[in-house]
């Protein structure tokens, strides 16, 4: 009994890391849904650009990447992080949200 308690404990730890790890990597990219869309939503309302990245920054996990493009009447916000564990993989979590610019009030169409 003792030689199968060696052989499954160790199987056991490492598939549990895995399952927590996975729950991080999942975390993240719920961040990264929420900062993408609380950053299109910004910029679709026409805040300043360092407004819409600071927000969309507060939201995303720490160390992600940010990116807005301004095209044809649509904004488009990118965020882009590493997972937040075993930073050695060669694994990214991105999302992005595409919005449509609001006309401001008493501006010509």
């Amino acid at each position: 009994m003792t030689a199968e308690t060696a052989v499954v404990l160790p199987v056991l730890v490492v598939f549990a890391m895995a399952l927590v790890w996975g729950l991080l990597v999942v975390a993240a990219q719920i961040q990264c849904v929420d900062a993408a869309r609380t950053g299109a939503r910004a910029a679709a309302r026409q805040d300043p650009a360092d407004a819409v990245l600071e927000v969309t920054r507060e939201a995303a996990p720490r160390g992600a990447r940010v990116t807005v493009d301004r095209e044809a009447g649509r904004v488009r916000v990118v965020v882009v992080a590493e997972p937040p564990a075993l930073h050695g993989l060669p694994f990214e979590v991105r999302e992005e949200a595409v919005a449509s610019v609001e006309q401001t009030v008493g501006a010509e169409p």
